[in-house]
């Protein structure tokens, strides 16, 4: 299994379509077998869902995420595990320990006003919502 991780500093980087690098962990029989840290080159929103796809990425952790890179993770067939926040490594300790804490409904609702920069913290967003 494969899993991807938005990273920024060793913590979840709380907007998928705008992290500039993921750590992508390979897990084999419940284990973490390995970790590796891959720049995304630019791609950002939609490109990011082929992008994981290119890598073999099976799942995906991550802050905020818009509907629209939503439906591209499901049509790429990625899991998605969003609204997590915290360090990268111990949220995968915790998935693999079945102990992770998301959002089964995690949305970033910005696209929606036009607003274009923002940031999205652990406990949500000034002026939208990412959770």
């Amino acid at each position: 299994m494969r899993i991807a991780v938005t990273y920024e500093n060793g913590q979840i980087f709380q907007h998928f379509g705008h992290t500039q690098m993921f750590k992508i962990y390979e897990v084999e029989n419940d284990k973490i077998v390995s970790g590796q840290i891959v720049p995304t080159m630019g791609n950002g929103h939609g490109a990011l869902a082929q992008f994981l796809s290119d890598m073999n990425v099976d799942t995906l952790i991550c802050g905020g995420i818009g509907g629209g890179a939503k439906t591209a993770l499901e049509q790429a067939g990625i899991k998605l595990f969003g609204g997590a926040f915290g360090s990268a490594d111990k949220a995968i300790e915790d998935f693999v320990g079945g102990k992770l804490v998301y959002n089964p409904d995690v949305k970033c609702n910005h696209h929606d006003h036009g607003e274009s920069v923002h940031t999205c913290g652990s406990n949500g967003c000034s002026g939208h919502s990412c959770k």
